[in-house]
């Protein structure tokens, strides 16, 4: 048994990947492949790596007059600075918060909703309630934002809708209320984007061999156990990717919601580090501040997505890398 084990080794170690030689004659016949590929990255070269340049400015006391090559350098005092402010420690909870509420809601909701648009039977049904369902994602904030206002305003329909079933004795202003604005971002991002969302996951469904939901039927199985032991599973590799995808932009809670909602009375729990950087880095000539909280904001997403790549490969699920 020993000497058949070293035997088979030994077959192993023999046996080599076929190489792959590349030829003029390839290359000629791969040419506008080529082309594209050489325009596709030349591209991510210019406008997403020279850029990379401008975070020298986090480092020096920049003034646009003296360009990136004069301006002082101070080290890490614009970042001493940012953790100093009791502003932007603030403004990190505030992000954070969003995303990661924005995140379990919306990443939820549209694997729910997914699952729940396949189990529909009427094929026409089911493509009007898609339709339907991914249109509000090419709808600009402004006019989401603008929808919501006229909603939940003193005179909208949900004040009018809790007034009259005696939930409320008065019309409440929503946006007034610290403890509703991030509910009200959470339902603004669920409306927007769970029928964009849904779509990926709903062409994950349609890959699963429906010789298992055969099975599943013949061994007795009821519409939530397929759901459970044939499409989550059929789906798992999907979710994980994009959830390990979404993780790392827990941070991109969002700009232009917050903004918009946002007013005096709520501040202290609508600005993001976005706002922040528009705020401290645009509008008041702060530039240096603004790249370090682009940077810190940057760093913490790598960070996330390779503390979430590796707990998955620890656990043996799909990952980035």
């Amino acid at each position: 048994m020993a000497s058949i084990t070293v035997t088979k080794k030994k077959q192993k170690q023999k046996i080599k990947e076929p190489q792959i030689k590349i030829t003029w004659k390839e290359i000629k016949r791969q040419k506008v492949l080529l082309i594209w590929s050489a325009i596709i990255v030349v591209y991510g070269v210019i406008f997403c790596y020279l850029p990379l340049g401008g975070w020298l400015m986090a480092f020096q006391n920049y003034k646009p007059k003296d360009g990136l090559l004069h301006s002082s350098f101070v080290g890490l005092a614009k970042f001493q600075q940012l953790f100093s402010d009791a502003t932007f420690l603030r403004v990190i909870r505030n992000t954070l918060a969003m995303g990661v509420i924005n995140l379990v809601v919306t990443f939820v909701m549209a694997i729910v909703f997914a699952i729940l648009l396949n189990e529909v039977k009427s094929q026409g049904g089911k493509k009007v309630v898609q339709t339907i369902s991914y249109l509000p994602h090419f709808l600009s904030w402004i006019i989401v934002t603008g929808i919501l206002h006229d909603a939940l305003s003193g005179t909208g329909i949900i004040n009018e809708l809790l007034v009259n079933f005696g939930i409320l004795d008065q019309p409440l202003n929503f946006f007034a209320y610290p403890k509703y604005f991030w509910p009200i971002v959470a339902f603004a991002n669920v409306w927007k984007e769970t029928g964009w969302n849904a779509i990926i996951y709903l062409s994950a469904i349609t890959a699963i061999d429906p010789s298992l939901y055969e099975a599943a039927n013949m061994d007795g199985a009821g519409r939530w156990a397929r759901i459970k032991y044939v499409t989550l599973p059929g789906i798992k590799p999907t979710i994980m990717i994009l959830l390990l995808m979404n993780v790392g932009n827990v941070l991109n809670a969002g700009f232009e919601i917050q903004y918009l909602l946002g007013n005096g009375l709520v501040q202290s729990v609508s600005q993001t580090i976005d706002i922040y950087v528009l705020k401290w880095g645009i509008s008041q000539n702060d530039f240096s501040i603004g790249t370090a909280a682009g940077i810190f904001k940057s760093l913490v997403s790598i960070i996330l997505i390779v503390i979430a790549n590796q707990i998955a490969k620890r656990n043996g699920e799909e990952r980035l890398f």
